[in-house]
């Protein structure tokens, strides 16, 4: 008898085989809901065997024996492999409230909630990325890519008037969605960039601008076009937020923000609410984006102004510390690592 199997506990067939039931009633169930109960199998599984080593005393030898008995069993789901069942006993004591992991963790697939568990430490934050990625219907991808450009630290960070400008519901949402920086690594512009430049190369990734400016952002048009006591003036990029039900005005900046830019933006805001804001419109927006600002001169800048805008920064590189770059995983990394734990049912 191979010495490996004397290592076994006595409870280990039991055990098996009420895994092996669960497996095969959620499998039935799957049909009509397949995440949630993927979900919340691994769960139940990952629950089960934090309590057999709280109990038994486990070590990682049982956990490999015990994938390789399930996927012996169910050669058909690539879900039981040593790495996931670790990833399940990890996920079940980061989350010991069932009831949670039903009504928020089960919403999303288990690649997103193994993403939070790698790439957050804290609870709070992995909650926070949770909801953030329901509600904007983020892939594993997107979400990986938020937590990296550290999202939950840059939303509502940017310097804005809001308070002052527009009501009270409006300014909280208003600063709700703006972010600082902003962070535009899918672009690859050097130094010597213009504002042209800047502006066709969003443009030409306009999806992916989309998404960092955050949901309910719909593109109307750039260099949008505005006469004026008949002169020719153009808006870099004008959007409309349907959240917001306004129109939001963008002004790109290369280089440092400087006072007379929040002039030319009241100016601009002035006209819109004239020539295009309607009857059911709030108060048009500005938003001005910069290469660098500094706050108390941004913060004099916005005190008189009527008109409500924000500064922000942006990026044109990850917003990571250079030294943590190549230790974290990148998206490609995490694919290749969990594509042998794809489930198929």
């Amino acid at each position: 008898m191979p010495s490996h199997v004397l290592d076994i506990p006595a409870n280990y067939a039991a055990f098996l085989a009420s895994l092996q039931e669960r497996i095969r009633g959620a499998q039935v169930r799957a049909v009509l809901s397949v995440n949630r109960e993927l979900v919340l199998l691994y769960w139940q599984i990952g629950r089960e065997i934090l309590s057999q080593q709280d109990a038994q005393g486990w070590g990682a030898k049982v956990i490999d024996r015990l994938s390789q008995d399930l996927r012996q069993a169910f050669p058909e789901m690539k879900g039981f492999s040593a790495r996931n069942l670790k990833y399940m006993r990890a996920f079940a004591e980061a989350w010991p409230d069932e009831q949670f992991v039903q009504e928020m963790l089960a919403q999303i697939t288990w690649y997103h909630n193994v993403a939070l568990l790698e790439k957050l430490d804290l609870p709070p934050d992995r909650v926070w990325y949770a909801r953030k990625a329901i509600e904007n219907g983020w892939s594993r991808a997107i979400l990986v890519h938020q937590i990296d450009t550290k999202l939950h630290e840059r939303l509502g960070s940017a310097q804005s008037n809001f308070a002052r400008t527009l009501p009270a519901p409006q300014s909280e949402l208003a600063q709700q969605l703006l972010k600082d920086p902003y962070t535009f690594d899918f672009l690859s512009l050097g130094e010597e960039a213009h504002e042209r430049d800047l502006e066709r190369a969003l443009i030409e990734h306009l999806r992916a601008f989309l998404l960092g400016l955050g949901l309910g952002f719909a593109f109307v048009g750039n260099q949008y076009h505005l006469e004026i006591g008949g002169q020719d003036f153009y808006l870099d990029l004008l959007f409309y937020h349907f959240r917001l039900r306004c129109f939001v005005v963008v002004d790109l900046k290369i280089g440092t923000f400087q006072p007379d830019d929040a002039g030319k933006m009241n100016f601009y805001l002035s006209a819109m609410d004239d020539l295009l804001r309607g009857e059911q419109d709030q108060p048009s927006i500005g938003l001005i984006l910069c290469r660098e600002k500094n706050r108390v001169i941004v913060e004099y800048a916005l005190r008189d102004l009527g008109k409500p805008i924000g500064i922000s920064a942006y990026q044109l590189t990850r917003a990571l510390p250079e030294g943590f770059r190549g230790s974290l995983p990148t998206i490609e990394d995490l694919e290749a690592e969990l594509s042998q734990n794809q489930e198929t049912v």
